[in-house]
């Protein structure tokens, strides 16, 4: 099970790799001893046993009743959990936002908060788009992101000062930096349902996002619309976050929320 890559890699990477062949070794059987493992592995048995402990420890292994016998955890079920609920994200939001971008002819971008970032999981361009940043898998900041205002703007008041403790980074001469202006444009997004960005992230670009709630109406995730400021001005945003909160509603809806 080992291979030339793990061998040859630097010792923290080489723990992981091998926790990794545990996790696989032990999916592939109902269970495996500290024994078995060493085998597999082609390492000393005292090896074998800190992995599998570090492992039942965060519990993604655990014991079965014959002592010195692993089995798969229940905190592997957890992370399934989470990457599950990821993928009927974008599942459920996929056909909204193409309807979206066809109908104002913008980019449509699906984000969710990941630690003090937020993390664009989908993307579908819009008509309009000539040419425009692949933003999957990109973090961006919460305070510059008009997807990241929305989720701030979810969070209770100890979280979200927990996350902009640190000073605001201009990103452009329009960044909002002041926590005051900024805790205000959050309080008015939260009563309004959406929030916007005027060249804060970039030079030339202004974007809408809404909410996206789960079924208990936790926002779990934004919606938003992005475009170039001579086409998205801000004299069309009050037109255009109708069609971006109809669309965060919709998703919602799909995914269980009766708001």
């Amino acid at each position: 099970m080992t291979t030339a890559r793990a061998a040859d890699a630097p010792p923290l990477i080489q723990s992981v790799n091998r926790a990794i062949d545990v996790l696989d070794y032990l999916a592939e059987r109902d269970d495996g001893s500290v024994t078995d493992l060493a085998v597999a592995l082609g390492v000393h048995k005292s090896t074998a046993f800190r992995l599998l402990a570090a492992l039942e420890a965060r519990g993604l292994v655990e014991q079965v009743t014959e002592r010195g016998r692993y089995r798969l955890g229940f905190g592997l079920v957890r992370l399934a959990g989470a990457a599950a609920s990821r993928l009927d994200l974008i599942e459920q939001a996929r056909p909204v936002m193409r309807r979206l971008a066809t109908e104002v002819g913008e980019t449509v971008n699906l984000a969710r908060l990941e630690g003090d970032a937020v993390v664009n999981v989908d993307q579908v361009l819009g008509g309009a788009t000539v040419a425009t940043h692949n933003w999957v898998g990109q973090r961006t900041p919460l305070h510059a992101t008009s997807n990241g205002k929305v989720l701030l703007a979810a969070l209770d008041p100890e979280q979200r000062a927990e996350l902009l403790r640190r000073p605001l980074e201009a990103l452009t001469p329009a960044t909002v930096t002041d926590p005051a202006v900024l805790g205000a444009e959050l309080a008015r997004a939260a009563a309004a349902g959406w929030a916007a960005t005027r060249e804060e992230l970039e030079v030339g670009l202004n974007a809408i996002a809404a909410p996206v709630r789960a079924r208990d109406g936790t926002v779990i995730a934004a919606v938003s619309l992005s475009g170039p400021s001579y086409r998205l001005s801000p004299d069309r945003f009050e037109v255009v976050a109708a069609a971006v909160v109809a669309a965060g509603d919709e998703i919602s809806r799909r995914l269980g929320w009766r708001g």
